[in-house]
């Protein structure tokens, strides 16, 4: 048989060679501690939570009655506001901790922030309210702007609560609605709630030693202080770093983004790495308004939704709109598997030629740092040892030349991270590096218990607690109806679809059922609707017949995807998904909820 020229060109991958390195670079992170090297962000660490954006503007405690009340005012509470409103639902308020509406786009502001999905799937409700994405991967202002567009066009902002903070959220059976205690005094009620909290509000910050002593300027990246840099969140110079020196700590997906303008602007820039990330191509690019024009008949987003689900989520879609890393990534597999034998299209053989599949497209990465960084020592440094899903993928054109700035230093702690902070900076190696400012980019808690990062611990039917009814794991139907909490939705991916890679496809369809569910129960004159137990159950036991988690395997460099390396406990086994699939569980979902029945939940 004649090798192609394709094939003949192409390097051998010495397998083991390569897990062997997978496994050296991962035990080099590998810590006792897990979540507990990161420090909860409170008492004299609480300024960092500051809101540098928005001030607070001091009123009166509420005291009255909504029919819906929803925490936390981002894409999960935004979507269902809409939602809700469209099915007759008017007064709907939601209670937002930040300033405005946004959630993780109210406090990302950080130079170059922008999604990593592509925008015409990623921004919710863009048909509904009539906005064209300006380019391909929109820029933080352009997403924050169209959650305050939403906001507008349905009412949501007249009755939203910001800078509040729900502290309490008990369920009052004898009248059949939920009280709502806050930070602001206030105690009013719902007769419905929503949770949409989401894993990215709470900042955590890496527990160095000496991390309180450092007299010079530092801040997270989701509190950007622009006040000290110059610049502002749509790219302008930061002008006010150009005798600084800086460093960021951390180069995951924020760092990424962040380190091309803070390159440019710095005297000298320290970009600290423990553990480097995988950086793809993004090749983002203005959306041409003929084009869009041409596509955007009714019902187009819906359309491009379910086709980038069907490409990167197991689905059979013909064509791919889309067209990003994402779906390049299914592609290369689904190539891969259907060059199998069909005799040889069993688990073990398909599990083989996806790793064949990831061995390649991570070469191709690796390769690609070799091509942009010029110091030889600094693209060794740079090159990202793990499986392609075993940490965030990143995708970037600008982040790997900025090592190629003069000015721009990596310095690699070779998987041991800082090792203290001092007065005049940070030391790494025994070496101490003297800066003026310290941006931490170490992200948001993810792996903490669901209370901790809420803030509350809801308070059910018979004083059952939350944390009591997920003490052994989550048990929900859909991830929205919780067994014990009536008249209570939670808008998040888990127990769902679980479509990481696109989480507001998720978001919207939640909103959806949320809005119908409660449409249902008002018309029919129902003060009550809850999950049964024996439809929860039969659920989380059809859950459990999947193939279970699939990010951040035990093989994996430590992270959020595969709670920091550590055991994540039998309560982990139930952090999955719809076992047919993302667009499996959507098409479901869409037949469950308009067949009219809502099988599974007593209505009273």
């Amino acid at each position: 048989m004649t090798m192609t020229t394709e094939a003949a060109d192409k390097p051998r991958i010495d397998k083991q060679a390569l897990l062997a390195k997978y496994i050296e670079e991962r035990d080099k992170r590998l810590r006792p501690d897990g979540n507990g090297q990161y420090l909860e962000v409170r008492g004299r660490l609480a300024h960092y939570l500051d809101d540098p954006y928005t001030p607070r503007v001091e009123r009166a405690p509420k005291t009255d009655h909504v029919t819906f009340a929803f925490v936390g005012g981002g894409f999960a509470g935004l979507v269902t506001g809409a939602r809700l409103v469209e099915a007759g639902v008017t007064d709907v308020r939601i209670v937002e901790k930040g300033g405005d509406f946004g959630g993780t786009w109210y406090w990302n502001r950080y130079p170059g922030a922008q999604c990593d999905t592509a925008s015409m799937i990623y921004m919710p409700l863009l048909e509904e309210t009539g906005h064209m994405p300006t380019e391909k991967y929109a820029h933080a202002p352009e997403i924050l702007e169209q959650c305050q567009r939403i906001g507008k066009q349905y009412g949501l902002y007249e009755n939203a609560l910001f800078h509040t903070e729900v502290e309490d959220l008990s369920w009052d059976d004898a009248k059949s609605r939920w009280v709502i205690s806050t930070n602001r005094g206030d105690r009013f009620t719902a007769d419905f709630i929503g949770l949409g909290t989401g894993p990215l509000h709470v900042p955590k910050l890496p527990g160095i030693p000496g991390i309180e002593s450092f007299k010079g300027h530092s801040f997270h990246t989701s509190r950007w202080d622009y006040d000290y840099t110059g610049g502002d969140p749509r790219g302008g110079l930061m002008e006010k770093l150009a005798d600084k020196r800086v460093a960021i700590i951390g180069t995951g997906a924020t760092s990424v983004q962040a380190v091309p303008h803070l390159a440019r602007a710095c005297k000298e820039l320290l970009v600290v790495q423990r553990t480097p990330s995988s950086i793809d191509v993004r090749a983002n690019q203005p959306i041409d308004p003929d084009w869009f024009a041409e596509i955007a008949t009714p019902g187009w987003q819906t359309r491009w939704l379910e086709n980038f689900t069907a490409n990167q989520a197991g689905g059979n879609a013909e064509v791919d709109l889309v067209m990003d890393g994402w779906t390049d990534l299914s592609r290369r597999i689904r190539s891969k598997i259907m060059q199998l034998p069909p005799e040889d299209r069993v688990p073990m053989k398909m599990l083989a030629a996806y790793e064949d599949s990831d061995f390649e497209k991570m070469e191709e990465i690796r390769a690609r740092v070799d091509s942009i960084v010029a110091d030889r020592g600094t693209a060794q440094n740079l090159k990202a040892w793990y499986r392609q899903l075993c940490k965030r993928p990143c995708f970037h054109d600008a982040y790997l030349q900025a090592f190629n700035t003069p000015g721009t230093r990596l310095i690699d702690t070779d998987g041991k991270g800082v090792e203290a902070i001092t007065e005049k900076g940070l030391v790494v190696g025994g070496v101490e590096y003297e800066v003026d400012c310290i941006i931490y980019a170490s992200g948001f808690e993810v792996g903490t218990e669901y209370k901790r990062r809420a803030g509350f611990d809801l308070t059910g039917r018979d004083g059952l607690k939350l944390s009591e009814a997920w003490g052994e794991g989550m048990r929900s139907k859909h991830g929205i109806h919780v067994h014990g909490f009536p008249n209570a939705f939670f808008v998040q991916p888990t127990q769902g679809a679980n479509l990481i890679s696109n989480v507001p496809h998720n978001l919207t369809e939640s909103g959806r059922t949320i809005a119908m569910t409660v449409k249902h129960a008002l018309d029919r004159g129902h003060s009550q609707v809850e999950v049964t137990q024996e439809a929860q159950e039969k659920w989380v036991e059809l859950l459990l017949t999947g193939m279970g988690r699939m990010l951040g395997a035990p093989d994996c460099t430590p992270g959020y995807y595969n709670n920091e390396g550590q055991d994540p406990g039998p309560a982990a086994r139930l952090n999955v998904g719809y076992p047919a699939g993302a667009t499996a569980f959507f098409k479901y979902i869409e037949g469950w909820r308009s067949s009219g029945e809502f099988e599974g939940l007593a209505f009273r």
